[in-house]
């Protein structure tokens, strides 16, 4: 119903920001727990995201002790040691169930010759039409093209709602709720990868409005190879090829595990060329059933990429294949702000991951992971705190809303200006105090004349200058949390530091908009962990019993 204002008004136990996997699986979860949700999508849920254009390999990994072992310690090394082993078994365990849940639901998954299911990877556009499917019968209201501009808080700081813009019809709405998840991906800084141009880190500034913190933003300097005629990053491919010089000669080193750092350290200076000429036959047929969306740009021009050579150039994906993000501060994926989750790549994969991951994988099995509990946890808060959802609703937002300002600035040069300082390789593939400390003055400055000015009003317009604010922020966070660390640890290279310190064996937290800080927070080691306020039997019995994969103590 529309209020007073003309404002559209919803009201729900929980919202959902964002329909991606994680989001979607979280609502999934929380009408579960008989929680009323609403998601919120700036796209349309179910193609928009990261995962809905593409195939993605999924963590899922048989529940033999042997097997989980060799996952755990698959990539703890070369996460740097930060990941926690309590955390991996939780994702492998949850994992393993959400993907004989999608069995159940009709996802088609493979079959090997001995007709036994393959489920280690999963088609994003079928894999997304499920999800949406499922939201919807589970009961939750879905608004699609309805962008979120802000938290709303109730007088005590409480989490108590959301305002957004419908872009269809302009209209401004205010949605009440309980409980209120994060699951609006990382941030990509509009690099044009393919699917993240939604990807803009709004869901990080908006919590760090309320107080939220941050958590291993350093790890956020990952890049996408592709064509450069493709926004298509999905790197696999890039194992059977060669690369070359614009002679012809091949470029040494940059098909071996430290290809990318190579090739980003050519293209500074000259075109670096592909082709995928270690591909046999039965490879391209496999590739092309794979991944067709790989190929579609190279079809369209009538260039055949296993025979002919082709541009490649590396994508700023940030946060997206980064594992930086919001600090979680127990099993529920709470953030520590009463009433605020997080779930999927808006939240920290330290957890699982270190300071290391990629595309697919543990990414995908962190999304539908977090996301089930995240959606559980902000629905048992909802109910548990129904007597405090009548307070009056209170702004949370800053830049990029407040119109007091005599100067009005534009937000697609703000974006511009960000992406200078976060796109080149050489300031952000393999970071240099020097360089760093530049870009922070420029972007602090930037930041500062932000909160003095006005964007421009209403509509796309906010909309835009909340985005291009998200994106200031991210940078500012990721660069002087990369500052802090004086070593090189997972993705975060220094060149003045080129080994890991074991005395920097920490993970950094992050925060503040005015003024940035960042600290140290031990890795916890192993313990023993519980879906809060429930056993494991109960968690069972009540998810289980309404056809949904159980919540994993």
């Amino acid at each position: 119903m529309s209020g007073a204002d003309g404002q559209q008004r919803y009201e729900a136990d929980v919202v959902v920001i964002g329909g991606g996997p994680a989001g979607a699986w979280a609502a999934i979860s929380a009408r579960a727990r008989g929680a009323s949700v609403i998601l919120a999508d700036k796209g349309f849920c179910g193609t928009s995201g990261a995962t809905a254009p593409s195939g993605t390999g999924l963590w899922y990994v048989p529940p033999d002790p042997a097997q989980r072992e060799h996952a755990r310690f698959g990539r703890y090394a070369m996460g740097g040691h930060l990941a926690e082993h309590v955390w991996m078994e939780r994702v492998l365990e949850q994992t393993w169930q959400n993907a004989h849940q999608l069995a159940e639901w009709g996802y088609p998954f493979p079959e090997d010759a001995s007709g036994v299911a393959q489920r280690t990877s999963l088609q994003g556009p079928e894999y997304m039409r499920l999800l949406r499917k499922q939201v919807k019968s589970a009961g939750a209201r879905i608004l699609d093209h309805s962008p979120v501009l802000e938290l709303l808080v109730d007088d005590t700081g409480h989490v108590a709602g959301v305002r957004g813009l419908h872009s269809d019809t302009q209209e401004s709405w205010v949605a009440r709720a309980g409980a209120v998840i994060i699951a609006t991906g990382g941030c990509a800084f509009l690099s044009r990868a393919l699917g993240c141009n939604v990807l803009t880190g709004d869901g990080l500034l908006m919590a760090a409005e309320v107080g939220a913190e941050l958590s291993g933003m350093e790890f956020s300097n990952a890049y996408g190879l592709g064509a450069a005629i493709s926004s298509v990053t999905k790197s696999l491919f890039y194992n059977w090829a060669t690369f070359y010089y614009e002679d012809g000669t091949p470029v040494p080193g940059a098909g071996s595990s430290r290809g990318r750092g190579v090739i980003a350290e050519t293209l500074r200076t000259q075109p670096v060329y592909a082709c995928v000429d270690k591909a046999d036959e039965q490879t391209q047929t496999w590739m092309r059933g794979a991944q067709p969306n790989f190929f579609l740009p190279f079809d369209r021009l009538g260039l055949d990429p296993f025979t002919q050579r082709f541009k490649v150039a590396l994508r700023l994906e940030g946060t997206v294949r980064g594992t930086g993000g919001l600090r979680l501060v127990d099993e529920s994926c709470a953030t520590g702000v009463p009433g605020l989750y997080a779930a999927g790549d808006a939240a920290t994969r330290e957890l699982i991951c270190g300071g290391f991951t990629g595309g697919g994988s543990h990414n995908a099995a962190w999304a539908c992971s977090s996301g089930f509990w995240a959606g559980a946890g902000a629905a048992d808060f909802s109910h548990q705190h129904r007597a405090s959802t009548r307070r009056p609703l209170l702004h949370a937002g800053t830049v990029g809303l407040n119109t007091t300002g005599l100067r009005r600035w534009d937000a697609e040069q703000v974006i511009r200006e960000v992406q200078a300082e976060v796109w080149p390789t050489e300031r952000n593939w393999t970071r240099r105090a020097d360089l760093l400390e530049e870009s922070l003055i420029r972007l602090d400055a930037l930041w500062a004349r932000l909160g003095q000015s006005a964007p421009a009003e209403g509509g796309r317009a906010t909309v835009r200058a909340r985005e291009a604010a998200a994106m200031l922020a991210t940078s500012r966070w990721m660069y002087r949390s990369a500052l802090a660390r004086k070593e090189s640890r997972g993705m975060a290279r220094r060149q003045e530091y080129r080994e890991a310190d074991a005395a920097q064996r920490h993970r950094l937290l992050s925060g503040g908009l005015d003024e940035v800080w960042t600290r140290p927070e031990a890795v916890r080691e192993a313990v023993q962990v519980e879906l809060p306020g429930q056993t494991q039997g109960a968690a069972h019995d009540a998810l289980q019993s309404q056809g949904v994969a159980r919540a994993i103590a």
